[in-house]
């Protein structure tokens, strides 16, 4: 039996240290997974608190046979997805004209860092948001995306497909790079 085993049999019991040793552990890694799904900080906290108070409410079910990590990680992404489907009528979806423009080159890419990409994730309206985290992120396929989201895969198609145009057009404005000095690739 691992040291982790020990927690999560000891939060299954409900004792209270072992549940704080288990936030400790994980929560920057699930804090990361709840901001790719939020708009802000502040709704990723929300969702990771909730999140939490699911591991720890539903830690009796995890059986021991795959990555606990893993497990965490859907009931995290899971709790960002009912909130957005919950608030979805708050977050309109754009109906923006997808262009043919050119993608984004791999040394334009190499100069953001993390956190801006990251923020400009966070400005996609939230369906799109969902969908390309979902996606590019969490690898899961349309026909999955569709399943979690009450979506069909061709509208989460649609859905990457604008979230791509809309990233380039963001990185294109706020870096100031000429679309003609652009070649492929983006997410």
């Amino acid at each position: 039996m691992t040291d982790l085993d020990d927690i999560i049999k000891k939060c299954s019991a409900g004792d209270r240290k072992s549940q704080s040793l288990l936030y400790q552990r994980f929560a920057g890694k699930m804090y990361g997974v709840c901001l790719r799904y939020s708009k802000d900080a502040t709704e990723a906290e929300d969702n990771l608190q909730e999140g939490f108070i699911r591991v720890f409410t539903k830690i009796d079910q995890f059986q021991f046979k795959g990555s606990f990590e893993g497990w965490m990680r859907r009931i995290m992404v899971n709790t960002s997805l009912e909130k957005f489907r919950k608030q979805n009528n708050l977050y309109p979806v754009e109906d923006i004209a997808v262009y043919e423009g050119k993608q984004l080159s791999e040394d334009l890419l190499a100069q953001i860092n993390a956190n801006e990409l990251l923020k400009l994730v966070q400005e996609l309206p939230a369906r799109y948001r969902m969908v390309f985290n979902l996606y590019a992120i969490e690898g899961f396929s349309h026909k999955e995306i569709g399943e979690m989201m009450g979506i069909s895969e061709g509208t989460s198609k649609s859905n990457l497909s604008r979230a791509r145009v809309i990233l380039q057009k963001k990185v294109y404005e706020r870096f100031g790079v000429e679309r003609s000095k652009v070649n492929n690739t983006i997410c």
